[in-house]
């Protein structure tokens, strides 16, 4: 292991490495089953499902094999969220403009991903994504970390525990709970899901004390035995309060691999000619769209991660980030082969960074559990959303640290940095507020007569993402 990951060098261990893989795997692992959701618009155990949840496991761990292995970076990849339910969308339109069913239209969607895999991995090779990284100003950068933290802290409050119940829902903690009037609103809105909520609440927020206690008192492993303990909470309320089985679904869940499933749906089944079918022009702008989005999401990722975990140099550049955003890009080609929409870097990383990971250890961590998740997949599903929120809480309260490297004083700096700060968790998406952040450096540089100061590359990235905002349809 010290031979492979330089453990020493970068001030770590085995045990704190898998620590950290193992708390990036249980804030993450959501998505092995959200994914297939999304993309099969919830039909459960069709074919189809079980292709995407094979294709989710396989390529997301293979990405994290080449962050370990090339990049030696403690960094998780999975299909994104954001980007897979924009392929949904993709997939959908496809069969309403050709006719086709909707599998024959994913697996036309599905080229398109091949594509922008293939394009990324020559960028990577060709040094031009690294050249983009190096494009984004220092000022914008210094604001990326702070703005995933204020993301991560939305998606933690915001939209990743919900509860249902017979008047609606998905119901929030932030919006639905403290965001009424009173109790007894909340209490109308939510209906029998009130209890489920409280319950929710409490778990939620004893798991981020947790978290916080034990972190204070330099515990390392602080982040995972706080969703632990937060599980534990969220198990026994179920059982005590809500007289439901947390582990019913254990009982009926099968645990063998849906290879066949996967091979006859999803596994190189790429349907070229119906790609072709929805004219020239719509796919060369579906494939701009989702390079651009991937190609912001994953750079935001990386430098506001590395940022947080210390590295990056002075001028803000990260060591090795060819290769982390090699892995990304064989990540994509992985997950076209085999089934499911962009891989890309997760910002939920940052958990596993808060836990001590600094070297290729905890992704390769996270990617074995992702793969044995073909196995053992209803176990990882058993790990309640608001244990998950109390760790994003808390990392994204850490990553607005960053804030004390930004001049307050500067405008430059500040107007960015505070659009991303806003677009960020409004958007949801990290390469949105990284444009909106670009575009107002720019102005603001070109405006007040220092338009030297921006460098041509910044220039193309601004106009790219204009045309991106206003003209792409």
């Amino acid at each position: 292991m010290e031979n492979l990951f330089h453990l020493k060098e970068n001030g770590t261990s085995v045990r704190t490495e898998v620590l950290a893989g193992l708390t990036t795997f249980m804030t993450m692992a959501y998505i092995i089953a959200l994914n297939p959701n999304l993309l099969t618009n919830f039909d459960v155990g069709s074919a189809l499902w079980n292709g995407v949840f094979m294709a989710t496991c396989l390529a997301s761990a293979l990405a994290m094999f080449c962050m370990a292995f090339l990049a030696n970076k403690p960094f998780a990849l999975a299909p994104g969220m954001g980007l897979n339910s924009f392929f949904a969308v993709v997939a959908s339109n496809i069969a309403v403009i050709t006719g086709m069913s909707y599998v024959a239209s994913f697996q036309a969607a599905l080229v398109i991903i091949l594509i922008e895999g293939i394009v990324f991995i020559a960028l990577s090779l060709l040094n031009i994504r690294e050249k983009i990284v190096e494009a984004i100003p220092l000022g914008v950068r210094l604001g990326i970390a702070p703005a995933i933290g204020l993301m991560l802290m939305n998606i933690g409050l915001g939209s990743n525990a919900g509860v249902y119940s017979e008047t609606g829902g998905p119901f929030f903690v932030m919006r639905d709970f403290f965001g009424a009037l009173t109790p007894s609103v909340a209490q109308t809105t939510m209906g029998s899901g009130y209890d489920a909520m409280v319950l929710q609440v409490v778990t939620m927020f004893i798991g981020l004390f947790v978290i916080v206690i034990l972190a204070k008192k330099g515990v390392k492993a602080a982040v995972l035995l706080g969703m632990l303990a937060a599980s534990v909470i969220y198990w026994a309320g179920s059982a005590l309060f809500l007289g439901t089985n947390p582990f019913a679904a254990l009982s009926t869940a099968s645990f063998v691999p849906p290879f066949g499933d996967m091979m006859s749906t999803t596994f190189f089944k790429f349907n070229f000619q119906g790609f072709l079918d929805i004219g020239l022009f719509t796919a060369i702008t579906l494939v701009i769209t989702f390079c651009m989005i991937d190609m912001f999401d994953t750079i935001g990722t990386l430098v506001g991660t590395a940022s947080r975990a210390g590295m990056v140099d002075k001028d803000g550049s990260m060591p090795n980030m060819k290769e982390a955003l090699l892995s990304d890009a064989i990540g994509t080609v992985a997950g076209a082969c085999t089934g499911t929409s962009t891989v890309t870097t997760f910002v939920e990383s940052a958990s596993g960074v808060e836990a001590g990971g600094r070297t290729g250890l905890t992704a390769l961590t996270t990617g074995v559990l992702f793969l044995a998740c073909i196995f053992i997949a209803p176990i990882a599903a058993i790990i309640p959303a608001a244990a998950t929120s109390a760790a994003l809480i808390y990392v994204g309260v850490l990553m607005l640290m960053g804030l004390r490297n930004v001049d307050f004083d500067d405008l430059d700096q500040m107007v960015p940095v505070a659009l991303m700060l806003i677009g960020m968790p409004v958007s949801s998406s990290i390469g949105h507020a990284i444009g909106l952040g670009l575009i107002s450096y720019t102005v603001i540089k070109v405006f007040s007569g220092r338009a030297k100061d921006v460098s041509l590359l910044t220039y193309v990235i601004s106009a790219l993402f204009l045309l991106k905002f206003f003209l792409i349809v």
